[in-house]
């Protein structure tokens, strides 16, 4: 008995690490890193104009990787109180008990000392320097300060997760060329129809939470007509990248431009008909235009073809 015993503790202990892992990996919050990841790919191969160092990629992709998860981190470390009062992240590691918070806030600032001193000597200094930035300004800047006191929160927020474009350029070139701040811009124009349409499926939770995002503080019909507008000026942002690119990017550019646009104006005119719309069906449809506009860009950066226009 004794050695069926020891075998069913080591089994307990076994699961206990795997639990433990896992709650540590849920922390870093993978399927947000995961977009992050899509869109910084496609900028380093711009910057190259075809396929960059397999190592410069894989360097960038772990600094970014940890700088995110940093910034995931101490973002659950700062909203555990909303996140236990919210069914939406109520499971999530903090709420649940599984990490002790101070754990936690050590891990997030790890991963952030690290994501530094791995992409210093493996990129350049310019790109460890946003990465810290980013990170510092996801959790002082959006989640600190602008989440719980205004309904402009995302909009400005956002501008963190659009820095791993910027990062990847800068990770290629040393520098911060025009076309960075495009990518950049269109990641920003994205982000707030993405997000305001996660947040009208989920009014509820975040009036609970008293977290002032947009559909909590005003009428489902001008958060869709926001949703419109913002959808819009994204779509147009995407064709600033047409001269430093060729004709595969901007027909996708323009084709699933085009597919946003109508999904966006259906929800409007849906809910200006008294009906609750279908806002979910935008953001997972988000998800998957973002993901294809930037697989556009890296097939037609790998492809070569002439840059019209200015230089970079």
């Amino acid at each position: 008995m004794p050695p069926v015993s020891a075998a069913v503790d080591a089994a307990r202990g076994t699961r206990r690490r795997k639990d433990v892992l896992r709650a540590y990996l849920a922390l870093t919050k993978p399927r947000i890193i995961e977009l992050l990841l899509v869109t910084t790919v496609p900028a380093m191969m711009l910057a190259a104009r075809g396929i960059p160092s397999p190592w410069l990629v894989f360097a960038t992709l772990f600094g970014g990787t940890m700088a995110a998860g940093s910034a995931n981190a101490l973002n659950c470390v700062a909203d555990a109180d909303i996140d236990a009062v919210m069914k939406r992240t109520s499971a999530r590691p903090l709420p649940r008990h599984q990490v002790p918070t101070r754990h936690a806030l050590i891990f997030g600032v790890t991963l952030g000392v690290l994501s530094f001193a791995w992409l210093w000597p493996a990129t350049n200094l310019l790109a460890a320097s946003m990465a810290v930035g980013a990170i510092l300004f996801y959790v002082l800047v959006y989640t600190m300060v602008l989440k719980r006191r205004t309904a402009q929160n995302i909009v400005w927020g956002g501008a963190a997760g659009c820095m791993p474009v910027v990062i990847g350029w800068s990770a290629v070139t040393g520098d911060i060329g025009w076309p960075a701040l495009v990518m950049f811009g269109v990641i920003f124009f994205w982000t707030p129809p993405h997000f305001w349409a996660l947040a009208m499926k989920f009014r509820d939770d975040y009036a609970r939470a008293g977290v002032p995002m947009l559909p909590v503080v005003t009428t489902p019909d001008r958060v869709a007509r926001q949703i419109v507008t913002y959808s819009w000026v994204m779509v147009a942002w995407t064709l600033l990248l047409v001269p430093a690119t060729g004709w595969v990017y901007t027909t996708f550019a323009v084709a699933t431009g085009g597919w946003f646009l109508i999904v966006a104006h259906r929800l409007y005119a849906s809910i200006r008909r008294g009906e609750p719309g279908k806002p979910m069906k935008l953001f997972h449809m988000s998800n998957t235009y973002l993901t294809l506009v930037f697989v556009a860009l890296a097939v037609d950066s790998a492809l070569s073809l002439p840059v019209i226009g200015l230089p970079f």
